[in-house]
């Protein structure tokens, strides 16, 4: 299996920007994909950005032009720049990967992988104050 550790969650101001780390490790290997999710209070976890092995990326419409996802050549980083959030943005931002099982939700990269994430950190707080 795989372990996921996300660092980098703050408190900011709307308009600035923050970048969002996730270490992976165990049998990094084995992971197809990997994502960062965010879940506010009240609200259902929803999809903020996803990379394939081969770099492709997708992203939420929310975050289409604010948001950057990257990642290292051997899936054991995954990074995610967020430019000028907005307080709409605050959420607990979890990192995931497509990782066996393979239960969970799932995401289709465009021009890419079909995605299921089933491997998850504990998450990083952003809270984003306007």
């Amino acid at each position: 299996h795989v372990q996921l550790v996300e660092s980098g969650g703050d408190s900011v101001e709307a308009g600035g920007s923050l970048r969002l780390s996730c270490a992976a490790s165990g049998y990094t290997e084995g992971i197809r994909c990997m994502a960062w999710y965010r879940q506010a209070p009240g609200k259902e976890r929803e999809g903020v950005a996803a990379i394939d092995s081969a770099g492709r990326a997708t992203y939420s419409d929310s975050m289409m032009g604010r948001a950057t996802i990257s990642q290292d050549k051997d899936r054991t980083s995954l990074s995610l720049q967020l430019d000028s959030p907005k307080s709409e943005d605050t959420a607990r931002y979890y990192c995931a990967a497509d990782f066996p099982p393979r239960t969970g939700p799932a995401w289709k990269i465009k021009d890419g992988d079909n995605c299921v994430f089933s491997s998850w950190g504990q998450g990083t707080q952003v809270t984003v104050s306007s």
